[in-house]
């Protein structure tokens, strides 16, 4: 796995803001704001999904992330078509719309207990 691209993918959607890749089960978690929004596996880019945006992937060609190869389980995040990397505004509109995704699936956080 390569920490140059990381690093790259991170420069390309920097203008989202401190955009951040943090090394995970071989591959690459990419964080903005604490979130996570899109993940690397195998130098391929693979941006958060739900129902908001699968339409956009589905068509233009994309499939989900797949950890076990010889598993049917998928992932909730697709890989990013290799054209929209020729526009670097449209790739971080796909960007914003994965980091929206992040946001909807976020947990709220859950009180504290006051101590006794």
């Amino acid at each position: 796995m390569s920490r140059d691209y990381a690093e790259y993918i991170c420069d390309l959607l920097s203008p989202l803001g401190p955009v951040t890749a943090r090394a995970m089960f071989g591959g690459f978690g990419i964080y903005l704001d604490g979130l996570t929004f899109a993940l690397i596996a195998d130098d391929t880019l693979y941006f958060k999904v739900d129902d908001h945006n699968r339409a956009a992937f589905q068509a233009a060609g994309s499939h989900p992330f797949k950890p076990f190869p010889d598993k049917a389980m998928v992932m909730s995040y697709w890989d990013v078509p290799v054209e929209i990397f020729d526009d670097p505004d449209e790739l971080c509109r796909w960007a914003r719309d994965a980091y929206d995704v992040a946001l909807r699936a976020r947990k709220p956080k859950r009180p504290r207990k006051k101590p006794a």
